[in-house]
């Protein structure tokens, strides 16, 4: 919330409007790193059952190149544990907006 007390109505409003648009913000986030997430999980399902010494393309930077399942797999099971630990940052820091919006709603009053 805002440190200093609005002094109008005006100003509740424009904060409550701010407020709504940081949750949008963080559900678009959240919705892009929860697809990311999920690419990651499809590939990591296709490359699971597949021989070890099989080749693999991977994109790097713009390039892509041909390693093995054994050196392209680890890889992306850690990128998919990161891409976890980012979505609950992002559903933490969303649940937490909304209550704050929730909570200036319902001092101020706004319908």
């Amino acid at each position: 919330m805002p440190s200093t007390a609005p002094k109008n109505e005006q100003e509740i409003l424009s904060t409550y409007r701010q407020m709504q648009s940081e949750m949008q913000g963080l559900i678009q986030n959240l919705t892009k790193v929860e697809m990311e997430r999920n690419e990651h999980r499809l590939v990591e399902e296709t490359l699971e059952p597949l021989d070890p010494d099989r080749r693999a393309f991977r994109l790097v930077g713009g390039v892509l190149v041909e390693r093995t399942v054994r050196e392209v797999l680890p890889t992306v099971k850690e990128h998919r544990g990161n891409l976890d630990i980012v979505v609950h940052n992002l559903k933490e820091k969303l649940d937490a907006k909304q209550k704050e919006t929730a909570a200036w709603k319902a001092k101020y009053n706004i319908k």
